[in-house]
């Protein structure tokens, strides 16, 4: 009898290996997705694959279904005759392994996009009918704008801050060649990851996407609707996102995001958010809803305050967000991380949506540890980190003496309870795979593990601590994953059934 339970990594397109500084949509990936295939992985996850912006990050991006120029692959445009093997070669520096420079990269990738378009047939018929659907109209202007005029939306003049039909229609068509350029890259983008996506589908691998609860202030989406957030007469935020005091932050994470007027989207019965939660249905096979205790009950901060300690809890939009996805709902997987109440649970319990176990958080010592193996139910997905995490064996590195013999011995204990025998060495050796073993060998629908826990990888390939501003999803393999450990990993898959 076949399983239902599969396993999954956890690898950012970003982090993948190649020739031009940062992960991209081409040969790499594919070899990724043929190893995962070899290992038995069902579900490859990603992050979000949007455009970042300042700081990098993507879940900060200038418009929530871009996709990110720096993720198209460079190759494929030689072979469209765009660019040519002389000025990839040029391109092509020792990146190879190395953190991403993303300074390095905004400097010299847009140029070479631009390189690109400067060769391209703007009358091509498929790129007609991509800019005619309209898809990216919002962004291209946004870009254009920005590229022209500089500083945020709020700082444009009145008539195309709050997008006056005549300014918008002069910015097309002043700066046509810019609005088409920024058309171009979506193009190139979308065409690349639907090509990848088939062929993932063709090897049995689910691509689980992430969709962020929040969108940047300074971006096309709160441009284009500023009815829907919390704004003020001038289109300065009112109130901004983020979390109390929690495992990750005493003073609690100020995000900065304006929050939404949840009253205002009710009032078009939330025809965006249903628009776009379709879109990342249709973009992924499996969709993770960032910070979904958000949508249940949402923390709200001044935008003036200095801190996350002065916000307050307000309600949210609850089931009802989703009312209108009718099949769509059984795609969902909700990250209900962090400040968890009974509110949040009962709209996990109403919706259905498979919510998130993770191991690092479970030995400390408490039976009733809901992340603890022995209380890890079927709906539900384990991982052993996620994104935000320290890698495992980075967070074992950070324990103190006593605190790594009480934790050693609470995955000793565990792996007894599970029935795997397994000796740890006194250093520590073996508590890794220790770890991985028993979220396979977990009763959870997904069992997915981020890509440095497969390596066993410290501490320098962790892809984002939480309040740190700089220094953040830089982590890229050196080469493609093979060898010893992804034989491991297909062998622990087949013991355990997934």
């Amino acid at each position: 009898m076949k399983s239902s339970r599969v396993a999954g990594v956890l690898c950012h397109i970003s982090s993948l290996p190649g020739d031009y500084g940062i992960g991209a949509l081409g040969k790499q990936a594919y070899r990724f997705a043929d190893r995962l295939k070899k290992c038995g992985v069902k579900v490859w996850q990603i992050l979000p694959l949007v455009q970042t912006g300042f700081g990098d990050s993507p879940y900060q991006s200038v418009a929530c279904d871009s996709g990110n120029p720096y993720f198209i692959d460079l190759a494929a445009l030689k072979k469209q005759k765009l660019l040519t093997a002389k000025e990839l070669k040029a391109l092509c520096r020792s990146y190879r392994g190395k953190p991403i420079d993303y300074g390095a990269l905004y400097a010299e990738r847009y140029a070479t996009l631009r390189l690109a378009f400067s060769r391209f047939a703007f009358d091509d018929p498929h790129f007609r009918a991509f800019v005619k659907a309209g898809r990216f109209e919002d962004y291209a202007l946004f870009m254009t704008a920005k590229t022209i005029y500089g500083g945020g939306f709020f700082d444009w003049d009145e008539g195309l801050k709050r997008r006056d039909p005549e300014a918008l229609e002069r910015l097309r068509t002043e700066h046509h060649e810019e609005y088409l350029f920024w058309q171009f890259v979506q193009y190139e983008f979308w065409a690349q990851w639907e090509a990848l996506h088939a062929y993932c589908k063709r090897l049995g691998i689910r691509i689980l996407g992430d969709l962020p609860l929040y969108v940047a202030y300074d971006s096309a989406d709160v441009w284009a609707h500023p009815e829907l957030f919390k704004l003020d007469g001038a289109l300065k935020p009112e109130k901004v996102a983020g979390v109390p005091p929690d495992y990750f932050s005493e003073t609690g994470q100020l995000w900065g995001n304006p929050v939404y007027d949840w009253a205002a989207h009710e009032r078009e019965e939330f025809a965006w958010w249903t628009a776009r939660l379709k879109t990342a249905l249709s973009t992924f096979d499996l969709v993770r809803i960032d910070h979904f205790r958000g949508i249940d009950r949402y923390y709200e901060i001044p935008a003036a305050a200095e801190t996350a300690r002065e916000g307050m809890w307000c309600e949210g939009p609850k089931e009802r967000l989703f009312a209108r996805l009718g099949d769509g709902k059984a795609r969902i997987i909700a990250e209900d991380l962090g400040c968890i109440d009974d509110g949040v649970r009962a709209l996990l319990k109403t919706t259905g949506f498979p919510g998130m176990k993770v191991l690092l958080f479970a030995f400390d010592g408490n039976e009733n540890n809901e992340y603890l193996p022995k209380n890890i139910g079927e709906n539900c997905v384990v991982y052993t980190g996620t994104h935000d995490n320290n890698t495992i064996r980075g967070f074992i590195g950070g324990l103190s003496t006593e605190e790594f013999i009480l934790f050693k011995s609470r995955v000793a204990a565990a792996l007894e309870e599970a029935g795997i025998r397994m000796t740890l060495g006194a250093g520590g050796e073996g508590l890794a795979e220790a770890i991985v073993r028993l979220a396979l060998a977990s009763r959870a629908k997904y069992a997915i593990l981020p890509v440095q826990d497969i390596l066993e990888t410290g501490e320098e390939t962790r892809m984002n601590l939480p309040g740190r501003e700089t220094g953040n999803w830089q982590f890229r393999l050196a080469s493609p994953c093979k060898g010893r450990a992804m034989a491991k990993l297909k062998k622990m898959i087949k013991i355990y059934r997934r």
